[in-house]
């Protein structure tokens, strides 16, 4: 690709990729008997736990009249429409009952479907998958299971920490995944004095390789311009730290560090709620600095800064991309957002022909920049 190779603009050409398990919402949000509204991929969704405490997901919309099931009754099993009455059962989505058929009516009504989704609870969120859409006007029929299982931190222990924080971001999900992928506007964006600052700007150089669907940042000493790290150093005692940071599509980030017997694990995701809207959700698994108190407040509080210079930044973003200007893509930098856009346009291609992805990296690569 060329250096000033174009960005995708953020209007209706960023497509969603389907097929794929997004984050719904915090498991916390969801009790049992009780339902949550949520958006994925434009897709209107209802998410619920029985009675048991299993989680499910539904289309936001009655089949019948598309009232949304959100606005109905459940009783921990069943979700009843609250226009005709019309019952659904709430993991398979299959109609139970309409009430305003009589007797002699023969509508077989065990093949009507409510939308219903693949659902998986991990790591203190409720995980959707979004299958690829059906013909144009199809109905919905009994639901398929998940080629895979929903994403997982990596942990290296029996005893951990889990802490997790979301925010909304105004921008298409392809701006805010190369912005969580963007290796120079650290020293710009997350200024702190337990950070970095401009001052500790200095060149880099990292090794990427392709892995399926993704690429990675092969493992390797983190950054000397950064006090966390230094005091993790110094807490670990150990020989040496090493990072491994991974992209896998549709929007996956994941870092791992190892320290000795320390470990820090997170699995960061970009979901697209509509064209012009995401949301970041950062969940963190570790077993470092367990005996400090509040542990996991003092890292989200932490987390919770990045997250919100970061939800800042695309916000002041927006207002430019709402004139259309002219973006570019620069080496060595913007060489991970190039991939993406790479082995995004790879898995449409693939969708709509068939055949195997076709990655963008040939192999292991050498990046250099300042930051």
């Amino acid at each position: 690709m060329p250096d000033d190779f174009p960005l995708p603009s953020q209007t209706p050409d960023a497509l969603m990729l389907f097929g794929f398990w997004y984050r719904a919402l915090p498991a916390n949000r969801l009790h049992r008997g009780e339902l949550a509204k949520t958006m994925l991929l434009e897709q209107p969704l209802v998410v619920g736990r029985d009675q048991q405490g299993q989680a499910f997901a539904l289309r936001d919309a009655c089949p019948h009249r598309g009232m949304p099931l959100s606005c109905g009754q459940f009783d921990g099993q069943q979700i009843e429409c609250s226009y005709h009455g019309w019952k659904f059962d709430a993991h398979s989505g299959q109609c139970q009952l309409i009430p305003s058929l009589v007797p002699e009516q023969t509508l077989k009504i065990d093949r009507i479907y409510a939308g219903s989704y693949p659902c998986e609870e991990r790591d203190e969120f409720i995980w959707v998958f979004i299958p690829d859409p059906g013909p144009v006007g199809a109905g919905f029929s009994k639901p398929a299971q998940a080629p895979v299982p929903a994403p997982e931190i990596p942990k290296f222990s029996d005893r951990y920490k889990l802490a997790y924080l979301a925010a909304d971001l105004p921008c298409s999900v392809d701006h805010g995944i190369i912005g969580l992928m963007d290796p120079a506007h650290g020293p710009f964006v997350h200024q702190a004095w337990w950070w970095r600052s401009q001052k500790s700007i200095h060149e880099k150089q990292k090794h990427f390789e392709p892995i399926p669907y993704g690429f990675r940042m092969s493992a390797h000493t983190p950054s000397s311009n950064s006090a966390p790290y230094k005091l993790l150093r110094l807490y670990a005692d150990a020989d040496s730290i090493s990072t491994t940071i991974d992209f896998v599509l549709p929007n996956l980030r994941s870092e791992i560090i190892r320290a000795g017997k320390y470990w820090f694990a997170s699995l960061t995701t970009v979901t697209p709620i509509t064209r012009s809207q995401c949301r970041i959700d950062v969940v963190a698994a570790w077993n470092l600095f367990r005996w400090i108190p509040f542990g996991p407040e003092l890292l989200k509080f932490v987390f919770a800064k990045f997250v919100e210079q970061d939800r800042r930044t695309m916000e002041l973003q927006s207002e430019g991309l709402k004139h259309n200007p002219h973006l570019m893509l620069i080496d060595d930098a913007d060489r991970p957002a190039k991939w993406y856009f790479g082995l995004k346009n790879a898995m449409l291609e693939m969708k709509k022909n068939g055949g195997e992805l076709r990655h963008p990296m040939s192999g292991p690569v050498t990046l250099k920049w300042r930051s």
